[in-house]
């Protein structure tokens, strides 16, 4: 992976820029500092409702390979692989995470998709951002929390890979045409690690406005 760093704005955090062929993917690895991000991690933990469900792939019901909670507005309704989800209430500890985010970004969100990978066999499979209610260009500021991992990125087209260890504490922004031309995913593995908790904050168009 090659990444460019930038430090213009001495009150924002220093921030990778992705070297990402059709892309536009920032990282800032110290976004929060460490205190913060242990003290949202366990009131994430105990704040948000977790639950496992279950999704379709190829005309089969599989569970989902970690725990979830979507949080927003009330007309955020999101749909992902044919399930609709309707959000929970906002609670303190994503609320207060969502300001940061929009302070860092300049973006408006409405909602944010929360995942607690409780350990390595916990996953994500590749994919994109790219659902009608996103809008064309979605922006996605992803919050990590808990356990450092491996973050993929593959090009649609070309198949060029880049990674990133997303560490505690840590924002990914992923904004532009990224989710045109690129999957993203966390692949499980055999290593003994704890918990992590993902935020993944964005702007939900109302279904019935055909967005």
């Amino acid at each position: 992976m090659q990444a460019d760093f930038f430090d213009d704005d001495p009150h924002q955090p220093l921030f990778l820029q992705l070297a990402m062929t059709d892309g536009d993917v920032r990282y800032y690895p110290n976004w929060l500092t460490l205190t913060d991000a242990e003290r949202y991690l366990q009131d994430c933990q105990k704040a948000l409702t977790w639950s496992q469900d279950y999704i379709k792939i190829y005309g089969r019901d599989v569970k989902i390979p970690r725990l979830q909670s979507w949080i927003g507005d009330p007309e955020a309704q999101y749909t992902y692989s044919q399930l609709l989800m309707t959000p929970l209430p906002w609670q303190a500890p994503v609320t207060e995470i969502r300001h940061l985010c929009e302070t860092t970004t300049g973006v408006k969100f409405n909602s944010v998709l929360a995942n607690w990978y409780r350990d390595g066999q916990d996953s994500m499979g590749m994919h994109s951002d790219d659902e009608p209610e996103l809008g064309p260009q979605p922006t996605i500021a992803s919050v990590t929390l808990g356990e450092p991992r491996k973050f993929i990125f593959k090009h649609k087209k070309t198949q060029e890979k880049v990674e990133v260890v997303l560490e505690h504490g840590s924002l990914l922004v992923m904004q532009g045409d990224t989710q045109q031309f690129w999957q993203h995913g966390i692949n499980k593995t055999k290593k003994p690690i704890g918990d992590r908790i993902n935020l993944t904050f964005r702007w939900v168009y109302p279904l019935t406005t055909g967005k």
